[in-house]
């Protein structure tokens, strides 16, 4: 009982609300991308591959990236389990910050004279979830009606 009250109970504030709705917006096209292919992005297996190669890493973890981008922020937009989602996109881009970003700066590559992108974009997102895990979802949140719902049930 009291885990379910941690995981969905949330402050009725818009603050939150808007912070999650916005993650999850931000997040959907780069999972997109990577499950359906969409906005020119290389489809499950094709990314699968890349992760591997690039990272070093399982190719099977390019699966888990997949799942938490595109389920996440679909999920992050709905206010459904915010907090474990985001939790699941804080470690996945404190990941991605020290796999690859680190090298290459804290800037972006606007100019196109570094080897690859800064690591500036990623703490917003490591921010923003970790504001989430903090503070839950906020108001319009499925969590919100699931919390209220089990408050009534007890």
């Amino acid at each position: 009982m009291e885990f379910r009250n941690r995981l969905f109970t949330t402050p009725a504030t818009w603050s939150l609300t808007i912070v999650r709705i916005f993650l999850g917006i931000v997040i959907f096209p780069h999972g997109a991308q990577k499950l359906l292919g969409w906005f020119g992005g290389p489809g499950p297996s094709d990314f699968s591959a890349g992760f591997g190669q690039m990272t070093g890493l399982p190719e099977v973890l390019g699966w888990l990236v997949i799942i938490i981008e595109f389920f996440g922020s679909l999920c992050l937009i709905l206010g459904l389990l915010t907090r474990f989602w985001a939790f699941c996109i804080l470690c996945l881009f404190i990941g991605i910050v020290l796999m690859v970003h680190l090298p290459n700066g804290f800037f972006m590559n606007w100019g196109g004279n570094q080897p690859g992108e800064g690591y500036e974009y990623h703490l917003l997102v490591i921010g923003m979830a970790w504001a989430l895990v903090v503070g839950g979802p906020g108001r319009l949140s499925i969590d919100s009606n699931l919390n209220d719902r089990n408050r009534t049930a007890f």
